[in-house]
């Protein structure tokens, strides 16, 4: 095999709370996450160089500052087989949005290098280099259901069939996620909606209602632009969404279709 391609999806947070700050400055969390269709398109070819040239729509991606040249560097670093490459990076996913674009295409060039070297490596190694580049890496090698614990790393699998449309609206301002961490840790309290029992039972008995019920992510409790997200919120209900927005904050929404 010289080349391969793979489909690096993006991921939403049905719901998200933070546990605590760990001694590694990173955070304990609990949320179910879940693929969606939205993808950005990796391209890896094997080069006659000893090194990783990245093309990308997106200028500023940089090869240094990208994760999927850390992703690279730390994995030939590991397995001498490993030759130059080169990756034309496709992005789709909308940067700083909460959807792991970064983690994803991470997640997605690990899997590939894998194919393409015959790395054979196992699930747990796999995961073992994901969770060191980034905390949301690890899921990202489900395509699937999932739900995260500790800093994103430890996956129980969730049994759902459910299948429902998602609406993406991504507004001018950007969700930088370390910055979001940083204003939670700076809160007194935060009287958090932990439901993520409630969001697996929606999932596993098909129930998009009780889904919808259940959303919930931290963050909103923190973000500045409310007036934004409160107005986006009022047009989906208008719409016909089914979350009545009345007693939870919630950055999401859902159809019956």
């Amino acid at each position: 095999m010289e080349e391969i391609y793979k489909k690096a999806r993006a991921k939403i947070n049905l719901n998200l709370i933070v546990v605590g700050k760990r001694e590694d400055n990173y955070h304990n969390i609990k949320s179910v996450f879940q693929k969606i269709n939205l993808y950005d398109e990796i391209y890896i070819q094997k080069t006659q160089t000893d090194k990783i040239e990245i093309q990308s729509n997106i200028e500023e991606l940089s090869e240094q500052e990208n994760i999927i040249y850390k992703a690279y560097m730390k994995l030939k670093e590991k397995y001498k087989n490993i030759t130059g490459i080169q990756v034309k990076l496709n992005k789709k996913i909308p940067m700083q949005a909460g959807l792991a674009g970064g983690s994803t295409d991470c997640a997605s060039f690990i899997l590939a290098m894998n194919q393409l070297f015959d790395l054979k490596l196992s699930q747990k190694e796999i995961e073992e280099i994901g969770k060191s580049l980034g905390a949301d890496v690890v899921p990202c090698f489900y395509n699937r259901a999932v739900l995260g614990k500790g800093i994103g790393e430890k996956i129980t699998p969730i049994c759902t069939n459910l299948k429902y449309y998602v609406v993406i609206i991504k507004p001018e301002m950007s969700c930088n996620t370390k910055e979001y961490f940083k204003k939670i840790d700076e809160q007194d309290e935060i009287n958090q909606w932990e439901h993520s029992d409630e969001i697996i039972q929606a999932l596993e008995s098909n129930n998009v209602r009780k889904l919808a019920d259940e959303l919930y992510n931290v963050f909103e409790e923190v973000i500045e632009e409310k007036e934004t997200i409160q107005r986006i919120k009022r047009e989906l209900k208008e719409q016909g969404a089914l979350r009545k927005f009345n007693d939870r904050n919630r950055l999401l929404c859902l159809w019956d279709i």
